[in-house]
This record gives C-alpha cells, sequence and structure tokens, in this order.
C-alpha cells in the first residue's frame, strides 16, 4: 500500500522507547501501521473493527508478556 506522508502519527509512547516506534495513518476506513525506523518498509493494513479490536487487546494486557 503506499501512504502519502502527512497521515502519518508516530505513537507517543515511542518517545521513551525509540527503538521500539510504531505510526500509524487512518485512511477512510483503512488504519495502516508500519514501523517508524523504516518509512519504505512494509505496511499492515487493518479495518476499522479489527484495528479497535487489536488496541481493546493492548489495553486489556492481554498481549503483555511479562
Amino acid at each position: 500500500m503506499s501512504v502519502p506522508p502527512s497521515p502519518w502519527r508516530k505513537s507517543s509512547y515511542s518517545t521513551d522507547h525509540p527503538s521500539n516506534c510504531v505510526e500509524v495513518a487512518a485512511l477512510g476506513q483503512i488504519v495502516a501501521a508500519r514501523d517508524s525506523r523504516d518509512a519504505s518498509g512494509p505496511v499492515l493494513d487493518f479495518t476499522k473493527p479489527e484495528w479497535r479490536a487489536f488496541l481493546d487487546e493492548v489495553k486489556s494486557g492481554a498481549l503483555d508478556f511479562a
């Protein structure tokens, strides 16, 4: 997927963990995610419901590996 440069937003947590940066872009009904260290690399595309489900899992701690 080719995404214009302007819509990308970096995670607010990336300032504390610069080696684990994620950027997202809202593109209509699609949410794109990429590694901010590799802006020309692969992009993951999610539907809005998929992205919401992912965020809910992250917020619940279900994906923590501690």
